[in-house]
């Protein structure tokens, strides 16, 4: 490449700047060299970080690139068990909107294709561990999230999925196959239906928030009368909602979603409780062996904060020793049942309210003997009685009243002996 065309190369993309670089050139009478070796090592530098991108694509793949591990081998999926909703809008694993397909057969599972039909992810049912369908806080129109928790042998990263749908029924040709939508069907319901179906066989089913478990306390703005099922905090600087579930405990929507099951929560705690908000710590053990990491939620409302405990005592959460028996029962070690669990925990009840009763019987007769032994003294005498019995002393007062009956009746009292003797 000449001198020129170099120039003409480096200069091409601004033309007004190529312009100026001449017109410098002819008024001061610039060596015009100087330019074109100017514009030669601008072409090299353009070439060198072309290379060096090129090199990175291929070491570091695209953010867009399908996700290792997710997608299912097209080969193992039959296509005439798919239920196809499309333009389904996708925070994670990726932010876009692809079309979800749903098998039927317990053996497959769900995948996400894009618009080409390359398969952007994928789960197998077998790999689902949890489903949760959330409503969205905080829009102005009802919306509900699905959350997928899956564990996909060698992933060392969340196996998670999270897609939005509107609480209204599919559009024209949005929804296909499966079983046909009928009046009053919305996107909710229809999904919530088809997972339970595939996940029947794996004993499990979608995960949805209930009042008996927890209501927020806080009216919302936008939707007053509807109830909410989220409880607004913070996880460091990041905010979010947890929603109490009968199973455990969800932290979304930010990436990664959390979910807490009962049998690996050690304990509930609370911190930094103030007039108007509180801290709430939940201390988690990710597997038998490893240590307890513990999760701070912070700046909840006082507001729920009743509706929190009562959902942490109902569940027993707040007691460490029996996140051992919780998660003894899931393995089935020692045959330890809920029925037992009760059991244990009422013999207690009762044991704590026999020693009440036996320490309030114990107050009441010491009560009763202190009535018995009572005696009022100078305190039921006049003033000046009582200052009188002070100065002659505690033990005066029986011969004080035995020389008063002596001066005072002696006479009268001698007068009854001498009639009495005659």
């Amino acid at each position: 490449m000449s001198s020129a065309d170099r120039y003409n190369a480096a200069f091409a993309p601004r033309p007004d700047l190529r312009k100026r670089v001449l017109d410098a050139v002819a008024r001061r009478h610039e060596p015009e060299s100087l330019f074109y070796d100017i514009a030669g090592y601008i072409i090299e530098l353009q070439n060198a970080i072309g290379q060096e991108a090129g090199a990175s694509q291929e070491e570091n793949p695209s953010k867009k690139r399908k996700l290792e591990h997710r997608p299912v081998q097209s080969t193992t999926w039959d296509k005439s068990t798919f239920c196809t909703f499309a333009d389904v809008s996708f925070s994670i694993p990726q932010r876009k909107k692809l079309t979800l397909e749903l098998s039927q057969s317990p053996k497959q599972g769900l995948r996400a294709t894009n618009p080409s039909g390359d398969i952007e992810f994928a789960f197998s049912w077998e790999s689902v561990k949890n489903v949760v369908c959330l409503p969205v806080p905080e829009k102005a129109q009802s919306q509900y999230n699905f959350c997928i928790f899956a564990d996909i042998p060698g992933d060392s990263s969340p196996s998670q999925a999270l897609w939005t749908v509107p609480d209204t029924a599919p559009k024209d040709g949005a929804f296909v196959g499966g079983q046909s939508a009928q009046p009053g069907d919305t996107y909710r319901t229809l999904l919530t239906a088809l997972i339970n179906t595939a996940l029947k066989a794996h004993n499990k089913k979608v995960i949805e928030p209930q009042s008996q478990e927890f209501a927020s306390q806080i009216v919302q703005a936008h939707r007053k009368g509807e109830t909410a099922f989220h409880i607004k905090a913070f996880r460091g600087s990041k905010d979010g909602f947890l929603f109490l579930l009968s199973s455990g405990i969800v932290w979304g929507f930010k990436k990664p979603l959390e979910f807490f099951p009962f049998d690996s929560i050690d304990s509930v705690s609370y911190t930094s409780v103030l007039q108007r908000t509180f801290n709430l710590n939940i201390a988690v053990r990710t597997s038998e062996d490893a240590n307890v990491q513990e999760f701070e939620f912070s700046m909840i409302d006082q507001a729920d904060f009743a509706g929190i405990d009562a959902y942490v005592k109902r569940h027993q959460l707040q007691d460490a020793s029996m996140a051992e028996q919780r998660r003894a029962k899931k393995l089935n070690i020692n045959g330890i049942k809920a029925a037992d669990v009760a059991e244990g925990t009422d013999e207690q009840e009762e044991g704590e309210l026999e020693k009440a009763r036996r320490e309030a019987e114990e107050i009441e007769d010491e009560e009763e003997e202190e009535d018995e032994n009572f005696d009022p003294g100078s305190e039921g005498e006049s003033e000046g009685s009582g200052e009188s019995s002070e100065e002659d002393g505690g033990g005066g007062e029986e011969g004080e009243g035995g020389d008063l009956v002596e001066e005072e009746l002696g006479s009268e009292a001698e007068d009854v002996d001498e009639d009495e003797d005659d």
